[in-house]
């Protein structure tokens, strides 16, 4: 069996391997999902004990009539799992092993157990649910109507995709309330391919309500008209104090508010104010509060000596300059005398995943917060190179690691310096084990990478592939082996794949992000053909005259793009998934990047394939050989103007969910192209 077809049996040499770690709020428990290998996919619930390293699996999704758990929830001790199996839910006793079936109105998600472990919330139908101490179902919000879309405790899909918020309803400290989103989209249209509103469409009302069980209800009020995104919703679950704290963002994402709740009133009180003049990037983790009542938010600075993304409590700066940070983990309670930190006066440190200076790494970070403090304290808590991720819970933080040097993410328990425990792996070894050349070039120092066939002997010319995404919110550039895997297997087809993070993407500064304000496409085609230039200095086996560019989704746009507006620099293009035309997109997306529709200017006719596709080749060879993989059903306007046009094309219809299907026509195609 080859590359394409292991990798999806094996969920890309993930199945077998621990994921969804979490830690219990005291720090006694480690839970995790994991299925038995790549014969047996099935997910199952398994914990830790952090002190022993015993791990026992708790819940048999064979015995519970499923192929495998969907997702887990805990309360905040760990004594209460909530498991979604084949659209049905049970309550597992994690310390006994006991599984208890739950009533449902219907096909369960997000389902929760408050913090205390009595009661579990779940949304089924657009409406939320709550399933008491006595076993009883009964609907807490919800409400239907002919004609009208409104939901209850579900995330917007704008909001899931682009936001980072996932959930619509938070459970009170004291499992008493529910804090629910009420969403209403039904002034949506046009809609997106996601299901959200396109670029100048309306967008989805959404409300927060405070839900008492008994049946109160409060409104939580701000101005909604101005400021028509929810963003971001903490309430403090984890070791801190205060009531509920939101961030919300007006319509073009220039400005926000983050604004403390008053959970008897409804009643908001604004704690900061967000504001950039290209767009607002909050940083996830924020807003929360701190052990000692402070607000901790995320910004960004860009004077005296900064550049970077920042975090602040109640105004004071915590982090410092060239820190870039991506995300707030959470607060590191315990005792850990390596760090000073006193167990009686609650968890004082932050953890957080953040990057210093070397954009392909992420490490974890321990930041002071304690007031009286002197100056900025941060300690960097992972040595190795690599991508970092973590989770927390008491005095213990769970430590993912990937690298270039071993396969898969390794997880490892730590308190303080010591390491307590791993969790193992069951995920069957990739076929490859690249070691992509990472380097930054030009004179903006763009990141970037190049993978050579297994077997390549220098001197030897390559034609070259570039795989791109180039497109704000995603970095390819990564020092992880699972990043390259695929790339692997195009390069030993005969191409040296090159990589290229242009200005737009995270990981290096705000300056460099924000540079592409309504002018995207410009600046990710230059950087992307100057990186390619650079590159070929610094790697004569680059054949620069047989140049193929591919890409998914946003980067299936900018390869299409690339061909289209650059023929001097690429011979062919693949395109699976193209974004053909942003005014189609999602307005959350489109319009943070682009700004509205409708504001006089030719900003999103720059950005159109179908534009683009129409304007006539220069000269007759500049027309190049364009495969579109059509995974969603959105080229035919696309396909229909490149066949008007007379520009070449081949047209897939493939399910992008048949990966290896998709690989193997992709690299028959490029090599027709280009050779190798």
């Amino acid at each position: 069996m080859e590359y394409p077809e292991l990798a999806s049996r094996t969920r890309g040499f993930t199945a077998g391997a621990p994921r969804a770690v979490t830690i219990s709020a005291d720090g006694a428990r480690v839970m995790f999902l994991r299925a038995g290998g790549p014969q047996d996919p099935a997910n199952r619930l398994w914990v830790l004990d952090p002190n022993t390293g015993r791990e026992r699996f708790i819940a048999d999704p064979a015995r519970l009539g499923g192929s495998g758990v969907d997702r887990y929830a805990i309360d905040s001790h760990a004594r209460v799992a909530v498991l979604t199996v084949g659209g049905r839910l049970f309550g597992v006793s994690v310390p006994t092993g006991e599984v208890v079936e739950l009533p449902l109105a219907g096909t369960p998600s997000d389902a929760r157990p408050d913090p205390t472990g009595r009661r579990v919330a779940y949304v089924a139908g657009g409406a939320l649910h709550v399933v008491g101490s006595d076993g009883r179902d009964g609907v807490l919000a919800g409400e239907s109507a002919e004609g009208l879309r409104i939901s209850w405790g579900a995330a917007e899909p704008q909001a899931a995709a682009h936001f980072g918020r996932t959930r619509g309803y938070w459970w009170a400290p004291d499992g008493e309330s529910i804090l629910a989103a009420r969403v209403d989209q039904t002034r949506v249209e046009p809609r997106s391919a996601s299901g959200g509103p396109a670029a100048g469409a309306p967008t989805a009302e959404v409300t927060l309500h405070l839900l008492d069980l008994d049946g109160g209800w409060v409104d939580v009020h701000w101005d909604r008209e101005t400021y028509p995104y929810l963003v971001a919703v903490h309430w403090c679950a984890d070791g801190g104090a205060g009531g509920p704290l939101i961030t919300v963002l007006r319509r073009l994402q220039q400005h926000g508010l983050v604004l403390a709740v008053d959970p008897r009133t409804g009643e908001t009180q604004v704690h900061a104010e967000l504001a950039d003049p290209r767009w607002v990037e909050p940083i996830a983790g924020t807003p929360r509060h701190l052990a000692d009542g402070r607000v901790l938010v995320g910004g960004e600075l860009a004077h005296d000596g900064y550049d970077s993304r920042c975090l602040f409590a109640d105004g004071t700066l915590l982090t410092p300059p060239g820190l870039y940070v991506r995300r707030v983990v959470g607060l590191i309670g315990g005792v850990d005398p390596a760090a000073g930190v006193d167990p009686r006066a609650g968890a004082r440190d932050l953890l957080v995943e953040a990057t210093d200076g070397e954009p392909s790494e992420q490490h974890l970070y321990r930041v002071r917060t304690a007031i009286g403090a002197i100056g900025v304290d941060v300690r960097r808590l992972t040595g190795a190179p690599g991508w970092h991720t973590a989770a927390v819970g008491g005095g213990l933080v769970a430590v993912g690691a990937e690298s270039l040097d071993h396969a898969g993410t390794q997880w490892s328990i730590w308190r303080g310096d010591a390491q307590l425990a791993t969790i193992r792996s069951f995920a069957p070894p990739p076929p490859y084990a690249p070691r992509p050349s990472l380097t930054r070039v030009t004179d903006r120092r763009v990141p970037a990478g190049v993978l050579y066939p297994g077997q390549h002997v220098a001197g030897r010319r390559l034609p070259v592939l570039v795989d791109v995404y180039g497109a704000p919110g995603r970095q390819e550039v990564r020092a992880a082996r699972a990043a390259w895997l695929e790339r692997q297997w195009l390069a030993d087809a005969g191409f040296a794949v090159v990589v290229v993070d242009n200005r737009g993407t995270p990981g290096v500064a705000p300056s460099f992000e924000k540079v592409v304000h309504r002018r995207l496409a410009g600046v990710a085609l230059a950087d992307q053909v100057e990186a390619l230039s650079a590159l070929a200095e610094k790697h004569p086996d680059l054949d620069l005259s047989r140049v193929g560019v591919r890409g998914r989704g946003l980067g299936g746009w900018l390869a299409a793009l690339a061909v289209l507006r650059r023929p001097d620099a690429y011979r062919c293009g693949v395109a699976e998934s193209p974004v053909t035309d942003w005014l189609r997109y999602d307005a959350a997306y489109s319009e943070r990047y682009l700004g509205l529709p409708d504001d006089g200017t030719d900003v999103y006719a720059h950005h159109s394939l179908v534009e683009a596709a129409a304007e006539p080749p220069v000269h007759a060879d500049d027309a190049r050989p364009l495969l579109i993989v059509d995974g969603d059903g959105q080229v035919e306007r696309l396909s229909a103007v490149l066949r008007a046009m007379g520009r070449p094309q081949v047209l897939l219809a493939i399910p992008a969910s048949d990966r290896a299907a998709v690989l193997r026509r992709e690299l028959e195609f490029l090599r027709a192209q280009l050779g190798g």
